[in-house]
């Protein structure tokens, strides 16, 4: 603005002078905010937010690692009484192969007529040479001699083509593809450089198509299981199909594993799921805001919120966010204690912790007063734009049992690492084997994820796991045995 504008400004009144601040107030405002939006913007890590540590790299300054563990004053290592996984020697070897010693080494007198006094033994553990094993099945014909009818024998219900991979194989293929995500490609290339056989990606589709169909039974009662759990932990997260964002979501235990893609992320896919509606227990997500549709008890990841009041802390400087993240901290590790002589907190520790909480909550209103808004015209509809700091510090009191389920229930986890940990692996097999190329792919991969998950979880044996399912027999750990 020209000196000449201001100065007409002035000699036009009180009212243009008031007018032009009030537009350089919210101008100033305005801009305020904007710096401030992108300095939270650089200032975002793995520490303060969900950002991937990964991303950290590439951070103008990479953030010190700050753990808020506490230090145990333990030596680095394994303790004391802790199981090794060193090889040892064992009583009955497969194979022993006597070394001879036919001279002495002294003076070179052949010993080989001597008596052996005893041996010196050393052992070697090693995969016999591999190959493919086959098996041919001979039905028998017969004629009947009575009426004359020409009988032949049954084959398996698994053999049924004159010349076909067996159980094992398949169930090897499938075990590479969806469980250490090696691309269909690599997987036939390294079934042929070790096994000798020429398999092609169409083959092993096949099989992954049919251990999705044997699976049927298993994602029934999967689902059934699920709901009569008292505690759910749930996330979600994007997955491309065919060039095109869909959403991952898994519901899980820590026995029980269930994935489901669908095109949306919140309730639509939520329904279609068919886990979440009606389900009375508990369920645990990092507050998205279509799970609070659903009428059950509701636990929020404290993890996220700790990095989100570090984010306060760091960007705001406000008091109430730090100390809320030491409360909580606090509060776990009394859990935690408790955890190994009872079953609950007394009465008298949930009331102290509830009036720190609320005092907390107390000062953080103090720094975050409501504003003032000197523009009178008239305002857009909907809610007023807040800062971040008191939209979290609204969700902490709005969402105080949530925030704290965990320290009432104890079957409620602080945080949601189970939910995390069973939808990372998802993400890693996206950038090793790339994108699915079909809805019906993805759906294979799900369902047969959350079958070798559960039996990972149950500690059965992923092999014979997946073997079963071709034999029509899949293990459903979770429903009792008749």
């Amino acid at each position: 603005m020209e000196r000449e504008e201001i100065l007409a400004i002035y000699e036009a009144g009180p009212d243009a002078v008031i007018n032009l601040i009030e537009q350089l107030l919210a101008t100033i405002a305005k801009l305020e905010e904007r710096v401030k939006s992108l300095e939270e913007q650089l200032n975002k890590n793995s520490r303060n937010s969900s950002k991937p540590p990964s991303t950290d790299a590439y951070a103008p300054k990479k953030p010190t690692p700050k753990s808020r563990r506490v230090k145990s004053g333990k030596k680095v290592g394994g303790q004391k009484g802790h199981p090794g996984t060193t090889l040892r020697m064992v009583d009955n070897p497969d194979e022993i192969r006597i070394i001879k010693v036919d001279q002495c080494s002294n003076c070179h007198t052949s010993l080989e007529d001597e008596e052996v006094k005893d041996y010196k033994r050393r052992q070697t553990f090693d995969i016999p040479p591999v190959q493919l094993h086959s098996t041919e099945h001979r039905g028998e014909i017969k004629l009947c001699p009575k009426c004359g009818r020409i009988n032949t024998a049954d084959f398996p219900d698994n053999v049924t083509q004159p010349a076909q991979y067996g159980s094992r194989l398949r169930s090897l293929a499938v075990y590479l593809h969806d469980y250490q995500f090696i691309p269909y490609d690599r997987s036939c290339e390294l079934l042929s450089d070790i096994f000798g056989c020429d398999i092609s990606p169409a083959t092993l589709i096949r099989a992954e198509t049919e251990c999705f169909e044997g699976l049927e039974e298993f994602d029934n009662a999967l689902k059934e299981a699920l709901k009569q759990s008292p505690v759910l932990c749930c996330d979600e997260t994007g997955m491309r199909i065919n060039g095109i964002r869909n959403w991952l979501h898994v519901v899980c235990t820590a026995t029980m594993t269930y994935y489901f893609t669908h095109q949306k992320r919140g309730s639509e896919a939520m329904d279609d799921m068919d886990i979440l509606p009606n389900y009375d227990g508990v369920i645990v997500h990092d507050f998205w805001m279509s799970y609070f549709k659903y009428l059950c008890d509701h636990g929020l990841c404290d993890v996220h919120l700790l990095r989100e009041l570090i984010s306060i802390s760091e960007n705001y400087e406000q008091v109430w966010s730090g100390e809320m993240a030491a409360l909580l901290i606090i509060i776990k590790e009394c859990v935690d204690e408790t955890k190994e002589t009872s079953d609950s907190l007394t009465a008298e520790q949930i009331n102290d912790f509830e009036m720190m909480y609320d005092d907390i909550i107390k000062k953080g209103l103090e720094e975050n007063p409501p504003p003032l808004y000197l523009d009178t015209k008239p305002k857009k509809r909907g809610r007023k734009k807040q800062t971040k700091a008191k939209n979290l510090l609204d969700r902490f009191v709005k969402y105080k049992g949530d925030i704290l389920r965990f320290m009432y229930d104890f079957d409620v986890p602080f945080d949601n690492n189970q939910a995390e940990r069973d939808i990372r692996m998802t993400k890693v097999q996206q950038k090793i084997s790339g994108t699915f190329r079909s809805i019906q792919g993805a759906r294979n991969f799900c369902r047969i994820r959350g079958y070798i998950s559960t039996m990972k979880k149950n500690k059965l044996s992923v092999m014979d796991a997946i073997e079963a399912v071709f034999n029509g027999k899949p293990f459903v750990p979770f429903l009792p045995v008749a």
